[in-house]
Order: C-alpha cells, then sequence, then structure tokens
C-alpha cells in the first residue's frame, strides 16, 4: 500500500485569514475522488515544519504575521528542505510576496527580506488592488485555461529574470498592472487571487497534484462546475467591460 500525499498547511494562524485554508480541502479532496490518501498536517509557528510532504501551502496575511513567518520559516529551513526533495509550493497573496526576495511593510515601506524562493521583489502599489480578476495560464500541454479568484492587495510584484509570469491578465490587476500575475520558477507557484483559488480553478489544483506527483492524474469531469464556471467567467467579463 502506498503512502498517503501529505498536504502542508504552513502557518494558518498567521497566512489564514481569507479562507485560502480551502486550497488544501481542495488538494485533499481531489485526490479522495481518485482513490489516492491523502493526509492534511496543518503546522503553526513553534512546531517544526515537516520536510516530507508533497504540497505546501501559504495563505494571506497582514503586515505583521507576513514579517513573523519569514523568520519562522527561515529559522526553521525544512521548507527548503522539502523544495530541494522535489515538493511543491502554492503560494498565494501574501504568501506569494513573503516567497520572493523581498517586500515593504508599514507605512515608511520597511524593506524585509524574504524567503527568496522566487526572483520577485514587491513594493507598495500605485493603487489597491481589490476585486475579481481573470487571467489565462498555459497549461504543460501548451493550452490555455482561464484563472478566476478575488484580488485584494496594495503591494505590486516585479518579476526578476529567474521567475516567470504564471498567467496573463485578462481582468485586473494582478502583478503589478503590467498584465501579468503570479510568478513560477522551478516547483515554486505564487500567485494574487483568493477565493480560495484552487475551488475555482480544478485544472490548476491538478496541476499543482501532478508537479508533486510526478505523472498525470485521471480526468475528473463535472458538467456542474464547468457550468459555475462558465457562469463566473461571463460575469467577471461583463463586469469588467463596465468599468
Amino acid at each position: 500500500m502506498s503512502e498517503p500525499v501529505d498536504i502542508v498547511l504552513v502557518y494558518q494562524s498567521l497566512l489564514g485569514i481569507y479562507g485560502d485554508r480551502g486550497n488544501a480541502m481542495v488538494l485533499r479532496s481531489r485526490l479522495a475522488w481518485r482513490g489516492i490518501e491523502a493526509r492534511l498536517i496543518e503546522v503553526e509557528p513553534g512546531t517544526p515544519v515537516p520536510a516530507g510532504g508533497a504540497v505546501y501551502l501559504l495563505g494571506g496575511g497582514e503586515d505583521a504575521a507576513q514579517v513573523s513567518a519569514v523568520r519562522a520559516l527561515t529559522a526553521d529551513g525544512n521548507l527548503y528542505r522539502a523544495l530541494d526533495a522535489g515538493a511543491v509550493l502554492f503560494a498565494v497573496c501574501a504568501g506569494y510576496q513573503i516567497v520572493g526576495k523581498t517586500f515593504t511593510v508599514g507605512e515608511r515601506d520597511e524593506v524585509i527580506e524574504g524567503l527568496g524562493l522566487l526572483d520577485v521583489n514587491t513594493r507598495r502599489g500605485t493603487e489597491r488592488a481589490v476585486g475579481e480578476v481573470l487571467s489565462s495560464w498555459t497549461k504543460p500541454d501548451g493550452t490555455q485555461s482561464l484563472i478566476t479568484g478575488f484580488e485584494n492587495h496594495g503591494g505590486f510584484t516585479y518579476l526578476g529574470p529567474d521567475a516567470r509570469p504564471l498567467a496573463r491578465v485578462e481582468i485586473g490587476i494582478g502583478n503589478a498592472g503590467d498584465g501579468t500575475d503570479g510568478a513560477v520558477q522551478g516547483n515554486v507557484l505564487g500567485i494574487y487571487p483568493h477565493g480560495p483559488i484552487l475551488a475555482r480553478n480544478p485544472e490548476l489544483a491538478d496541476h499543482l497534484l501532478e508537479r508533486a506527483l510526478g505523472h498525470p492524474l485521471d480526468p475528473l469531469p463535472s458538467e456542474e462546475l464547468d457550468e459555475l464556471r462558465r457562469q463566473r467567467i461571463a460575469a467577471v467579463r461583463k463586469a469588467g467591460l463596465r468599468r
């Protein structure tokens, strides 16, 4: 019997204020529906991060929480070890910012050193990005998939040469109003929308699992989910035309 797939939800007391815990539940459910046993592990500061997980998740949080999370994860070190061993990290919003090289906090825009897992830097934006965001993601097979979610961030993120955009924005702000959202570098993926985003975007959820497992997964067709996505995308596009 194979070992269960460990999905590690990191520091929800710091980076879990926007419902992003739902991303872990989506991943676990999509494995269970395929008959694959999965184990959800929640870890908080003061408890070592397990180094043997398959997928690690970071969510959204406020400035002070970001700083605390970076300090704790740096001191712990096991997230780095897990990625070196082939694990996948998916980081959303504040989690996305802290996995970069630097980000800013507070009214004085103090520059804080991040985890350095993505070649990105975040600074205070020229406007706050709040609202539905719709972007297009190129899947590994070259086909396109739309990503929907809700963005709410004051920082603008700029990509360096070692990171590439995760998606191209159709509606919304994304990284910095530059037509991109998120970043990918190795097995680290970050993006801004909450939602939780994986509940709205099952193809992205399966992509994370397939990267972590190292093989494709059987499809999970759902006419109901497809129709809900169609309605959501149509509503976002209609609202976007009125901006």
